[in-house]
């Protein structure tokens, strides 16, 4: 049965919101930042690799479930790199039922921005359950125009009424580019019956050009993992979990509490972690009357595109431009940029990604409205932010705020009034390339209106009855002439 409708022990539950969990991928994101600067593809994708990778270790002991966010919880974070950048991951839970999570990554200055929108399944067997993220994360190297695609394995926990809690990631994903034609396959393997601890978290993979092997993967995804070139037969070290690695993860900033908005994760479900931490189910059963509300809602920070893909309102895909970028921040859940000089007008990432979109979008959004009318609507380096003086709203990157008054109504206008004269002169143009095939058939398949009256006294070739009989009338006298003066002059 579904595991959302099974009322599981308080114990098991890892005190924090599932949306918070998804960020644990991005403590290594400097990784990323590193696979931008390579120019060899073949490199970028084993990076990429090593990034996914890192992206599971990080996990609390033991079977730990986070709860499950409500319609329109939110969650905001940043990571500081050593360069000085900051990677910002923002995310909202977009949908009820279905629930579904969406967030988006963003590093400008070192040129790689992610967005995904997960659906969360789960499937309780009695003393086991496996967790299903459906969903694909859309990583585009921003300097280089590439995107990267990649799936979720599932979870598979036992141990949950009898014997010892674990978990363990099992299934195949893939994570491919099509610009440059490189896959990686990998497959979680579940530990067999008879398996000893060599036979926990497997993991093994190929990296592929087309139908080419280039490298295999073989290892632990929780322990090490190394690869193999097919061709030389080296073998390296792809990831290690060890002090050092952990020494490596970024630190993570958060708004402190106080300063946060009712809806965002940590203070709306502080009271809660604080009543499961002393067995108090009270809190509990108010948060499950909540996350039960069926109010139409309608996602701020998301939108529904063409193509029935959740994209962030503010994305910004365009590459770092050192000469005029000074750096991102994040104010009231905008990931804007400060500028040197008053730029152009952002195209954001969904028309990017879809070219059409912006053709499409008033039918989209007409339709995503009429519809949302209808429809029921760690502690590892987690560091609060000081604000300073000047900034006392709940902003996770101490931003100046007269940058966020300048990129906000006026960019908004100026996109849509371009979109709505693009859609206009594409749709006169279309009229007129439609009148224009339309006569050229008429003039193909159909005589012209002042002969087709005629069409009836035609014969082959397209000569007119009457012209025929005149001819030979005249041919008759010429023939009757000639032979009257050869009978005078005989």
């Amino acid at each position: 049965m579904d595991l959302s409708k099974v009322v599981l022990p308080t114990f098991i539950l890892e005190p924090r919101s599932f949306l918070d969990k998804l960020s644990d991928s991005y403590y290594h994101a400097d990784l990323l930042s590193k696979a931008v600067q390579e120019d060899d593809a073949f490199t970028r994708m084993k990076i990429i690799v090593q990034w996914y990778m890192s992206s599971f270790y990080k996990k609390p002991k033991g079977l730990k479930k986070p709860y499950n966010p409500i319609l329109g919880e939110t969650f905001r974070c940043y990571w500081q790199h050593p360069s000085g950048s900051r990677t910002f991951y923002i995310a909202e839970q977009v949908s009820h039922h279905p629930p579904v999570s969406a967030f988006y990554v963003t590093n400008r200055e070192d040129g790689f921005s992610i967005t995904c929108s997960i659906l969360a399944k789960s499937k309780f067997y009695g003393n086991s359950t496996s967790a299903v993220l459906e969903g694909a994360a859309t990583m585009t190297l921003l300097p280089r125009g590439e995107c990267y695609t990649a799936t979720t394995p599932y979870a598979h926990c036992k141990g949950i009424l009898m014997g010892t809690l674990s978990m363990e990631l099992g299934g195949k994903i893939n994570i491919e580019c099509e610009n440059t034609g490189y896959r990686t396959e990998l497959e979680f393997k579940l530990k067999p019956f008879l398996g000893g601890s060599e036979s926990t978290n497997v993991v093994v993979g190929k990296i592929k050009l087309g139908k080419e092997t280039l490298a295999t993967i073989n290892g632990h995804w929780d322990r090490e993992c190394r690869i193999k070139d097919a061709k030389t037969g080296e073998e390296t070290l792809l990831f290690k979990v060890d002090a050092d690695l952990r020494a490596k993860r970024l630190p993570r900033y958060l708004v402190p509490v106080e300063a946060q908005e009712p809806h965002e994760s940590q203070r709306l479900w502080e009271r809660v972690s604080e009543s499961i931490a002393r067995e108090d189910q009270k809190q509990r059963a108010d948060a499950k009357e909540r996350s039960s509300i069926e109010a139409p809602y309608v996602p701020n920070l998301f939108e529904l595109d063409s193509y029935g893909q959740w994209i962030y309102k503010y994305a910004d895909l365009r590459p770092w431009d050192v000469r005029n970028d000074v750096r991102q921040y994040e104010c009231q859940y905008k990931v804007l940029t400060q500028t040197r000089h008053k730029s152009v007008p952002i195209v954001h990432g969904a028309e990017l990604m879809h070219p059409l979109r912006s053709s499409l979008e008033p039918v989209a959004r007409s339709h995503r409205q009429s519809g949302a009318a209808s429809s029921k609507a760690p502690k590892a380096k987690n560091k609060s932010l000081v604000l300073a003086p000047r900034d006392t709203n709940s902003d996770s990157s101490q931003s100046p705020q007269g940058v966020v008054k300048r990129s906000s109504s006026s960019s908004i206008r100026q996109i849509n009034a371009a979109l709505d004269q693009v859609n206009r002169v594409l749709e006169e143009h279309s009229k007129q390339l439609n009148d224009i095939s339309r006569r050229l058939e008429r003039m193909q398949y159909a005589p012209p209106p002042h002969l087709r009256h005629g069409a009836q006294n035609m014969l082959g070739g397209g000569v007119a009855l009457s012209t025929v009989i005149k001819s030979l009338i005249y041919a008759l006298i010429g023939l009757t002439f000639s032979l009257i003066l050869r009978w005078l002059f005989k």
